[in-house]
């Protein structure tokens, strides 16, 4: 389902965009569409990668009681073989 809307531009990306669309052979909606849609998802994956790293940032207590078990461990396997 589509839906009609009014959309206002500066007369230079009007310009540029009605270029592009009979560059593409494409409708003045469709290019608009396509560059919204683009532009959707590119918001969208900052934002998830945001909060993936947000989240790696800072390790947990587990986390952190992990790390110190596996470096003295290392420690004991390098020591060992010198």
């Amino acid at each position: 389902m589509t839906v009609k809307t009014a959309v206002s531009l500066r007369r230079e990306l009007f310009v540029k965009s009605e270029a592009l669309a009979g560059e593409m052979r494409i409708s003045r909606s469709r290019l608009v569409a396509l560059a919204l849609d683009q532009f959707i998802r590119r918001r969208q994956n900052r934002e998830l990668l945001a909060r993936i790293n947000a989240a790696c940032d800072e390790p947990t207590p587990p986390e952190r009681a992990l790390r110190r078990g596996m470096r003295r461990l290392q420690r004991r396997i390098v020591e060992g073989q010198y």
